[in-house]
């Protein structure tokens, strides 16, 4: 059960009387945001006002401290998500929370406890897909990041890998897959030209993720963040160096925002 649905069948049960208003107080009380010791403020109230719950950010966190935080969320967030887990966290946090799951290329650990498909991953709950385009292999630990953030968030998501422009023969093999595709989230490092090319070819929005791969030149991401910024191809927004999250949810967004659109009365 989501968190919206939750607060309805509260204030539900409150109106018919089955739950009382101190029952619903201490319910509630917690709702804005919860102390975790010292360390942490959780905000439960995330989900309600964006969509999408909190998610952990692992670096800079002590495998105690990323526990805690997810046996708070636990009772109230469906999904729960770290970003950026080492595999000896991983390993450190799951000794305290058996059922986590890891996803080693994304490096991202995640709690399930919301209906899941045939793969183990939540079931979709929204329209439209998410189709994730990377140059190289040596970017899917961002593709890959964002991949897996799309699908714990509820969102249908193809994968299209190492089709970058230096056999650009590889991309326009699969040109149905980017006239198929809702949002595209394009991954590149080196020159980061990829995001251009499909640009060209695609009618949805393109969110490009430029990556730290590259070699001196390359100014560990900032040549391809340029590249992508000066794409003559319109119609790409541009994400910070390395941030497969921070895609994933902005394509999470206009896709949700394009549902919403289409519930609307004026619609």
């Amino acid at each position: 059960m989501t968190q919206p649905e939750a607060l309805q069948n509260l204030l539900e049960a409150v109106a018919s009387g089955a739950v009382s208003p101190e029952t619903a107080f201490s319910k509630l009380k917690n709702l804005d945001f919860e102390p975790v010791s010292d360390f942490a403020n959780i905000d439960h109230h995330r989900a309600l006002r964006t969509g999408f719950p909190e998610v952990i950010w692992g670096p800079g966190k002590t495998p105690e401290q990323i526990s805690q935080i997810i046996h708070t969320m636990r009772p109230r967030t469906p999904v729960i998500m770290a970003t950026r887990i080492e595999p000896e966290v991983y390993q450190q946090v799951r000794s305290q929370i058996p059922d986590l799951l890891y996803f080693a290329t994304a490096r991202i650990c995640a709690l399930i406890q919301s209906p899941t498909d045939s793969s183990g991953m939540p079931k979709p709950q929204h329209s439209g897909t998410i189709t994730l385009i990377s140059a190289g292999t040596a970017d899917l630990p961002v593709a890959e990041e964002a991949a897996i953030t799309a699908e714990l968030s509820g969102f249908r998501v193809q994968r299209l890998w190492d089709v970058g422009v230096a056999g650009i023969h590889r991309l326009l093999s699969n040109r149905h897959r980017l006239q198929a595709a809702d949002v595209l989230i394009v991954v590149a490092g080196m020159e980061g030209a990829l995001p251009s090319v499909v640009a060209g070819l695609a009618s949805c929005p393109v969110i490009a993720v430029p990556t730290s791969v590259g070699y001196g030149a390359s100014f560990g991401g900032l040549a391809p963040l340029l590249t992508m910024l000066n794409s003559c191809a319109a119609g790409i927004g541009v994400v910070n160096i390395d941030n497969g999250f921070g895609a994933a949810v902005l394509a999470g967004q206009i896709l949700r925002t394009a549902e919403r659109i289409g519930r609307s009365p004026s619609a």
